[in-house]
């Protein structure tokens, strides 16, 4: 797995505001660093475009690079670590640009970059 990959992960039940079930990820980390680990960093998707006015998000349009079907947003501020089980099948490859703002949108949350209002 490779930064920007996009699979179907079957993210586990929730009690709460996580996302749950069935769904687009993108794989943040990369094997040729983490192959040992038994879970991958990734970013949940969503195609609930409401979800957009929420700091730590990212707007997609889909291509056939992508592989998505239609207009998603991209959840950053809920970067999780899954087993690699819960991977299904791949989707495609979400463009350079998009995953550039995912990692500044990340460095946002955790402080890294500083912004006078969230973005």
């Amino acid at each position: 797995m490779t930064p920007g990959e996009l699979y179907w992960v079957e993210f586990p039940p929730t009690d709460g505001h996580e996302q749950a079930g069935r769904r687009p990820a993108i794989v943040l980390q990369t094997d040729s660093f983490a192959s040992s680990l038994p879970v991958t960093l990734v970013v949940p998707v969503t195609g609930q475009p409401a979800n957009a006015r929420f700091p730590g998000t990212v707007y997609v349009t889909p291509s056939a690079q992508n592989g998505l079907f239609k207009a998603s947003v991209i959840l950053a501020f809920q970067i999780r670590a899954l087993d690699r089980r819960r991977f299904r099948n791949r989707i495609g490859v979400i463009e350079e640009q998009v995953l550039v703002e995912i990692y500044r949108q990340l460095d946002l949350l955790t402080g890294r970059l500083a912004t006078a209002s969230p973005v």
